[in-house]
């Protein structure tokens, strides 16, 4: 009987065991995921900004700012990214929120587009950084449990890092 209860128990665990290693191993896929679609937002903004200072619908100063501020977040190494990811993010502010810059934009040749373009890449910016962060808060979580820290479910892998940018979107962005 001792021993029936002891091979029930040990399946249990063994049960439990495998079921946060999976548990584990998902939060980790939605990670890379998360960290894909987050790359994606913030390398369709990076063109869409170039493409905007290349429309030659901006004064350019203008240009040239967005431009280099662009090119800047896209050469970025991995430890200056988050730092050139916010400058960019402050240029486009200073770009956007200029006096009647909706409105001159707006009136020119495909300017509408553009800016509904820019309006879609900057809000998509902030959601996958807002989901990102949040796959790596779970997941951090799960890794610092007893169990997986004991157990080393999570093999060798390090704590997933947040990704910290400004990406407040210009004050005159179109709200949806």
């Amino acid at each position: 009987m001792v021993v029936l209860i002891a091979g029930i128990v040990v399946v249990l665990l063994a049960v439990y065991i495998s079921w946060r290693a999976g548990r584990l191993d998902r939060l980790h896929i939605r990670l890379e995921l998360a960290q894909e679609a987050l790359d994606a937002a913030l390398m369709r903004r990076r063109a869409v900004v170039l493409e905007l200072a290349g429309s030659r619908l901006l004064d350019p100063a203008t240009s040239l700012v967005l431009a280099a501020a662009a090119h800047e977040a896209r050469t970025a190494g991995p430890d200056e990214r988050e730092h050139a990811e916010s400058d960019l993010s402050r240029a486009l502010r200073a770009a956007v929120d200029q006096e009647r810059f909706r409105e001159k934009l707006s009136e020119a040749p495909g300017g509408r587009d553009l800016l509904e373009e820019l309006d879609a890449a900057v809000a998509k910016v902030v959601y996958s950084r807002r989901f990102y962060n949040n796959a790596v808060a779970v997941t951090r979580t799960a890794q610092r449990r007893w169990l997986a820290r004991t157990l080393r479910l999570a093999g060798h892998t390090e704590y997933p890092r947040f990704f910290e940018i400004d990406d407040n979107p210009p004050a005159t962005m179109a709200t949806e």
